[in-house]
């Protein structure tokens, strides 16, 4: 995916963050990674969305449905670029363009983005109680600021969860 999208002239920083939905939520599910240097900046606690009606989105521990659609709370998967930052209501947060119509391209409209939430801690995590968002990549906030400042601008966010549908019909995935 990453290739594929650096061969689009999609990438402007070597940067890859990936989350895996697969993961329950209180495993450290997020990691960006410098592809320039080889090694790994952040290794993180990442909250998923919710669902709307409330819980169709999976439970607090796992994420298991998902969608582009506005209104439903819900994660969408797939390969994002990282774009501009600005401070809305949870503070320091990146904006994200899904590059995969119909899975989730309407990151944008849906106000998909990544933030600090105070819901994602450390003693929630253990708890099994980590928080969960409206569909946003959210992520501790003390170290929001220096994970999104890694990433903004060009860089790529990867997204996972085995959802067969989406594997089989990725563009980033599927050879030319």
């Amino acid at each position: 995916a990453f290739e594929r999208a650096s061969r689009e002239g999609l990438v402007r920083r070597k940067v890859l963050t990936i989350v895996d939905y697969e993961l329950p939520s209180y495993e450290k599910r997020l990691w960006v990674i410098d592809l320039e240097r080889c090694r790994v900046l952040h290794e993180e606690w990442v909250a998923h969305g919710m669902g709307r009606p409330r819980g169709t989105g999976g439970t607090l521990e796992a994420a298991r449905s998902f969608s582009n659609a506005p209104g439903t709370l819900k994660s969408s998967l797939g390969l994002y670029v990282t774009a501009e930052t600005y401070l809305g209501k949870h503070g320091y947060s990146l904006k994200l363009d899904g590059l995969e119509p119909g899975i989730n391209d309407a990151a944008r409209e849906r106000l998909i983005v990544l933030h600090g939430a105070d819901y994602v801690t450390g003693d929630r995590a253990e708890a099994h109680e980590l928080g969960r968002s409206w569909g946003c990549p959210a992520v501790r906030p003390e170290v929001a600021r220096g994970l999104i400042d890694a990433i903004k601008g060009g860089s790529l966010l990867w997204i996972y969860y085995p959802e067969r549908s989406w594997l089989e019909a990725s563009r980033y995935l599927v050879d030319d």
